[in-house]
């Protein structure tokens, strides 16, 4: 587990208010909660730091499982522990996943209008676009990795090419470049 933040951090209230967060968060993010995420939790909420959010959203993609939900794990236990943990996964799961139940009864009764093709197509666009604005927005924190930035740039762009491009599996493109990074980043901290 991780270390509890420093006793000036923000923090939820209760464990209601960890439920009610996450649910709330998970009802902006559909195809991709990245920038909702990252915007509540650092800039609004203050209950991680830039750093603490980036350090931790790292440990949620090497996890098996959805991203956000690990997250959401993490930092329900930084606070409450066990409790904290499963009150924000029943937040992230619990309304979305009757509405999307709901959804795909609609969408099959409606898969064969174009207009219902079309909205989803712009939807797609409009994920893509968030998704692409919060990585942006996290990388003004690679002038503070331990990694130089000609590096990361070498390994974000053979990552890039190797899953999207030639269609290597992510866990040896994750295993390979993460380890080469793992031994930059510890280089240099020595």
């Amino acid at each position: 587990m991780s270390l509890p933040p420093a006793p000036t951090h923000p923090r939820p209230a209760s464990l209601l208010d960890l439920f009610l967060s996450f649910t709330v968060l998970a009802l902006q993010g559909f195809g991709g909660v990245l920038a909702v995420i990252q915007r509540e939790m650092v800039e609004r909420k203050g209950w991680l730091t830039q750093d603490e959010f980036i350090e931790d959203w790292a440990v949620a993609q090497i996890m098996p499982g959805p991203n956000v939900v690990n997250l959401s794990m993490m930092i329900g236990a930084r606070y409450f522990g066990l409790r904290g943990a499963l009150a924000a996964l029943a937040g992230m799961l619990a309304v979305p996943l009757v509405l999307v139940l709901l959804l795909a009864t609609l969408h099959a009764r409606f898969a064969d209008n174009p207009q219902v093709a079309g909205a989803l197509r712009g939807m797609a666009a409009v994920s893509a676009g968030l998704i692409a604005a919060a990585g942006l927005k996290l990388s003004t924190s690679l002038k503070r990795s331990p990694v130089p930035l000609p590096w990361c740039v070498a390994i974000g762009a053979a990552g890039f090419v190797l899953v999207a491009l030639l269609k290597f599996p992510l866990f040896y493109v994750l295993l390979v470049l993460g380890s080469l990074g793992c031994v930059l980043a510890y280089r240099n901290l020595r």
